[in-house]
């Protein structure tokens, strides 16, 4: 299984997220306008530095309505890059980056087919992978027989992000859904860094099935970065950089010897941030 770099856009089509040093990225112009042109110049780099995967999310504020307007800037055919988004969550913030409420999450089939349906329009036949966003043990998402139906039936690879201190079981729960008679995913996003490892033999055991493994927030949204300066990242990170390792070690030379994963999507607010955070995915093999 190869590995390869993607670029999420979680923190390039909204003013207000969670990155280390966001709004100073930003530099002050949150207008739409301005983080289109933004999102597309680090698009613009990514894909010139050879990156081919590109992940949105129903709740990432406008990110599917900027990818699909750089995609077909730059003339790209479907096919021609991997693009995946996620369902889930619904953007609640309207623009601002300080908000009561940034997004609302819900799971059940009404919302998964409304956001298929809105995700589907904006961003066509160049979707090729679509997930579920965070999923958990305590939603009962991967137990619903609607929701699995539903996604057994998009004609999309399907998988699933998971998060939270529970992420290893929920993948296990995804290995083992059945509809049918087959599993209907084939992928799966998780957080995996050297502050949140634990999903790592989880991992394993999917890439195992051939599923695609996509490593997210490798650089812990910046806390393992040169911009927050403490006494563990300065012992650390020198010998242990979180794109560095996410990269060359989890899925190729650990003690388990799991497969490669990928270099999935994260992102970054500029194309010269020094917290680039590019997520480790494996390409997702041919869809049946």
């Amino acid at each position: 299984m190869t590995a390869a770099f993607g670029l999420g856009l979680a923190a390039l089509a909204r003013p207000g997220y969670l990155n280390v040093g966001h709004g100073r990225d930003l530099g002050g112009d949150t207008g739409v306008d301005a983080l289109r042109d933004r999102a597309h110049e680090v698009l613009d780099a990514a894909f010139a530095a050879g990156v081919r995967w590109f992940d949105a999310a129903r709740s990432y504020g406008r990110a599917e309505e900027f990818l699909a307007g750089w995609l077909a800037r730059r003339g790209l055919a479907p096919g021609a890059v991997t693009v995946s988004s996620k369902w889930g969550y619904t953007y609640t913030a309207g623009w601002r980056a300080q908000a009561d409420q940034h997004e609302v999450k819900d799971h059940g089939v009404a919302t998964l087919r409304r956001q298929w349906a809105e995700t589907r329009g904006l961003l066509g036949d160049h979707l090729s992978l679509y997930q579920i966003h965070s999923a958990t043990q305590e939603t009962g998402v991967l137990r619903d027989p609607a929701v699995l139906a539903e996604l057994h039936g998009l004609g999309v690879r399907v998988g699933l992000s998971v998060s939270g201190p529970g992420q290893a079981a929920t993948i296990r729960e995804a290995l083992a859904a059945q509809v049918d008679g087959r599993n209907p995913f084939s992928a799966v996003q998780a957080t995996w860094n050297l502050l949140e490892p634990s999903a790592g033999p989880a991992l394993a055991e999917a890439a195992d099935r051939g599923w695609s493994v996509q490593v997210k927030e490798a650089v812990a949204n910046g806390r393992l970065t040169p911009a927050v300066r403490t006494s563990w990242t300065r012992r650390s990170a020198p010998a242990w950089s979180g794109r560095r390792r996410t990269a060359a070690s989890p899925w190729t030379r650990w003690p388990w010897r799991p497969p490669r994963p990928s270099p999935g999507p994260r992102s970054c607010c500029r194309a010269r941030s020094p917290r680039h955070s590019w997520r480790a995915t494996s390409p997702p093999a041919p869809w049946p």
